[in-house]
């Protein structure tokens, strides 16, 4: 299935906020925005991910466990 392309800027925009939080600028904001997102939309996505990495690393620096139907990298 392909993506529509505010669901592809959206999918960017996470990847960026998640890779390199320090380059986010005022104009990947602005990006969104022209896709149609609304501030608070946008806001809510910034929480969701922001929630998730860090979830993610508090689990990875404390070695959780993966749950067993989920594959474990090598």
């Amino acid at each position: 299935m392909e993506l529509d392309s505010s669901d592809h800027a959206l999918c960017e925009w996470a990847e960026k906020l998640t890779q390199s939080p320090d380059k986010m600028t005022r104009v990947d904001v602005e990006g969104l925005q022209k896709q149609g997102f609304s501030q608070s939309a946008i806001s809510d996505a910034a929480q969701v991910i922001g929630y998730f990495n860090y979830i993610n690393r508090i689990a990875d620096s404390l070695g959780v466990d993966l749950e067993p139907e989920m594959e474990q990298k090598p």
